[in-house]
C-alpha cells in the first residue's frame, strides 16, 4: 500500500518485558533455533456482533521488515535485565533480523471470525516470540475500529455519507491516526484529520466551528462585503444581497426577522466570501430554525445569484431527526418560492455525539440527513474498548502444541492449518473450514463434513458452489512476497467482503452466528491430542 510511515514508536522495544525475558531463556538454553508456528486470532466478535474486519496487516509487515535493535536499545536492556546476562546475548540481539520468519495471512480488509488464525508466524521460536506483543498491538485496535466503522456504516443506506471527526477525542496522536486510517477501511468516506489525509490519501472534510460564528457579533464586524460573480466577473454587493434575501425569506419560512442573529449572518457571509464554492454552515450556535437556517438560506440564495452553489449545513445539537425534517421542508419551500431546484437537495450534515444506536433510531424516524460526522463513539470504540486478539504456539519442530483450559473458548486448535471459505449458490459465504496442512483441499460441488471444533454433536454436510483459499504467504526470505493493494483497493475489498455475508450475519439485533468449522480429520486429531495431554485422574 502506498501510505507513508507515520510512527517511530513501532520498534522492537515496543513489547512486553517478558518477551525479552523469554528470548534470553530460549537463547540461554540453546532452544532459540527451534522451529515454531504461532497463530494470531481472537475469541469473540466485538460489539455483540457476528463479524469482524481484519486490519493492521500492512503495518505488521512494515514492522517485521524494519525489525532491528539499535545500539541505544541494547544499552537500555543492559539496565533492565540481570547483570549476569552474557554479552553474547546482546551481541545476538544487535544482529537479529526477521529474514528467516514466514508470515501467512488473510488479506487485509477480509471479514473474519473467532478462532480462525488471522496470521500464522513460522520460524525460530525466539524471533516469533519477540514479534508477539507488537503484532497484537498492530492488529487489535486496527481491526476493532475498522469493525466499528463498518457497523456504523451498515446502519443506513449506501446513499449516505460518513465522515470520521474523532481526532480530538481519540486516545492520543497514534490512536487518532490509526482510527482515521482504519475507519476509512471500514467504509467511512472521509476524515477531519489533515495529517491522515496526507499520509494515507483519505479525503479530508470540514467546515467551521461555533467559535467562528460567535466571533462575529453584528454585521458591522464584516471587513469584506463584496464577492466577484463566478460567471461574469462582476463585483457584487454580497453582504447587502444576503440581507435582502433574508427579508424575502420571512413570509416563506415564517420566522421573525429580529430573531435571526445578525452576528451569525455576518459569520456566514464572511465564510461564504472566503469559500464561495465550499460553503457549509453550522446552524445551531443560536437557534436552528429561527436563526441558523434562515441566515444560511439567505447566504445560499445570494451565492446562487453570484453563480456559486452552496454545499449545505450542519446540525450539531438537538433532535436530529426532527430538525433534519424541518430543515428539508424549509429547503423545499425555498426551492419552490425562488424556482431553484438545487436548494431542495442541499446537504444536511449531522454530528453531536452520534453512536450506533442513535443511527438506528434515526433510520426508524425516517430522518432527512445526508451526511454523518462521527467522532467519540467511533474512534474510542466506547461500546467495547478491546478486541482481545491472542498469539498462541501451535507447533514446535513439527510437533503440534495445544493449550488446554477449563474455559473451552481458550483451548487452542493445534498444528499449522489451512483455511478455506465455502460459498453457496447465491454467492454468500456459508462457513469457514480449517484443515490440517497435509489434508486435500476441499473442492467445489463436493460434499464436505464440517464440524464444530469442540462440540461433538454440532456438525453438518456442506456442498459449496465455490471454495476460496484464505491464506497468502506475505513475508519470507526477508521481503514482502505478496503484492499489497492500495489503500483505496483495500477499502473497496472490505466493502465487498461485507456484502459477501448474509444480512442476518451483519444485522444489529440478534445476528446469526457465522459457522467456523474444522474437517473431521482435524477434529479427530485435535481431540486425540487433547486426551493425550490430560493425565487420567485417580479416585481413592
Amino acid at each position: 500500500m502506498a501510505s507513508a510511515e507515520y510512527s517511530s514508536v513501532v520498534q522492537p522495544l515496543l513489547t512486553d518485558l517478558y518477551q525479552i525475558s523469554m528470548a534470553y531463556a530460549y537463547w540461554k538454553n540453546n532452544k532459540h533455533q527451534d522451529e515454531s508456528a504461532f497463530d494470531l486470532y481472537f475469541r469473540k466478535n466485538p460489539f455483540d456482533g457476528e463479524f469482524t474486519l481484519f486490519a493492521g496487516l500492512e503495518e505488521c509487515l512494515k514492522f517485521v521488515r524494519d525489525y532491528r535493535f539499535q545500539p541505544s536499545d541494547i544499552d537500555y536492556l543492559r539496565t533492565v535485565l540481570p547483570s549476569y546476562v552474557e554479552n553474547e546475548f546482546y551481541e545476538y540481539l544487535i544482529q537479529l533480523d526477521m529474514k528467516d520468519i514466514k508470515i501467512y495471512s488473510i488479506p487485509e480488509g477480509s471479514v473474519v471470525f473467532p478462532r480462525i488464525p488471522l496470521l500464522r508466524i513460522e520460524g525460530p521460536i525466539i524471533k516469533a516470540q519477540l514479534l508477539e506483543t507488537t503484532l497484537l498491538a498492530l492488529v487489535n485496535f486496527a481491526s476493532l475500529v475498522a469493525t466499528n466503522a463498518a457497523r456504523f456504516r451498515a446502519t443506513t443506506g449506501s446513499d449516505k455519507t460518513f465522515h470520521e471527526f474523532g481526532l480530538r477525542r481519540a486516545q492520543g496522536p497514534d490512536g487518532a491516526l490509526s482510527a482515521s486510517k482504519y475507519c476509512y477501511l471500514g467504509g467511512f468516506d472521509g476524515t477531519s484529520n489533515v495529517l491522515a489525509g496526507k499520509l494515507f490519501g483519505i479525503p479530508v472534510k470540514g467546515t467551521h466551528a461555533h467559535a467562528y460564528v460567535s466571533s462575529y457579533k453584528t454585521m458591522d464586524d464584516l471587513k469584506l462585503r463584496e464577492l466577484r460573480d463566478q460567471t461574469t466577473g462582476e463585483v457584487r454587493p454580497f453582504a447587502q444581497m444576503c440581507v435582502d434575501y433574508l427579508e424575502k425569506l420571512v413570509p416563506i419560512l415564517g420566522f421573525i426577522l429580529d430573531e435571526a442573529n445578525g452576528g451569525e449572518l455576518a459569520a456566514f457571509i464572511s465564510y461564504a466570501i472566503a469559500f464561495p464554492t465550499g460553503f457549509l454552515g453550522l446552524v445551531d450556535t443560536y437557534d436552528v430554525l429561527k436563526s441558523g437556517v434562515p441566515n444560511f438560506l439567505a447566504v445560499a440564495l445570494a451565492l446562487h445569484e453570484c453563480h456559486y452553489q452552496a454545499i449545505g449545513l450542519r446540525l450539531d445539537s438537538g433532535d436530529l431527526a426532527y430538525l433534519s425534517l424541518e430543515v428539508r421542508d424549509r429547503f423545499t419551500r425555498t426551492s419552490v418560492a425562488f424556482n431553484i431546484p438545487t436548494i431542495k437537495t442541499l446537504t444536511i450534515v449531522a454530528s453531536n455525539d452520534i453512536n450506533e444506536n442513535i443511527l438506528i433510531s434515526l433510520e426508524k424516524q425516517q430522518h432527512a440527513i445526508d451526511t454523518f460526522g462521527i467522532g467519540t463513539h467511533l474512534v474510542t470504540c466506547q461500546k467495547q474498548p478491546a478486541l482481545g486478539c491472542v498469539y498462541k504456539l501451535v507447533e514446535l519442530n513439527g510437533s503440534p502444541r495445544i493449550k488446554l483450559s477449563q474455559d473451552i473458548s481458550k483451548v487452542t486448535i493445534p498444528g499449522r492449518k489451512n483455511l478455506f471459505r465455502l460459498y453457496g449458490h447465491d454467492g454468500k459465504a456459508l462457513c469457514d473450514l480449517m484443515t490440517k496442512m497435509d489434508e486435500e483441499e476441499p473442492k467445489a460441488r463436493t460434499r464436505i463434513l464440517c464440524r464444530h471444533p469442540f462440540l461433538e454433536k454440532k456438525r453438518a454436510y456442506v456442498t459449496p458452489s465455490s471454495v476460496h483459499a484464505m491464506y497468502n504467504l506475505y513475508w519470507a526470505d526477508g521481503e514482502i512476497r505478496h503484492p499489497l493493494p492500495t489503500w483505496e483497493e483495500a477499502r473497496k475489498f472490505a466493502q465487498e467482503q461485507i456484502q459477501s455475508l448474509r444480512k442476518d450475519h451483519i444485522r444489529n439485533l440478534n445476528p446469526t452466528p457465522y459457522k467456523v468449522s474444522v474437517t473431521d480429520e482435524l477434529y479427530s486429531f485435535m481431540h486425540q491430542l487433547w486426551i493425550e495431554s490430560v493425565p487420567i485422574g485417580e479416585l481413592s
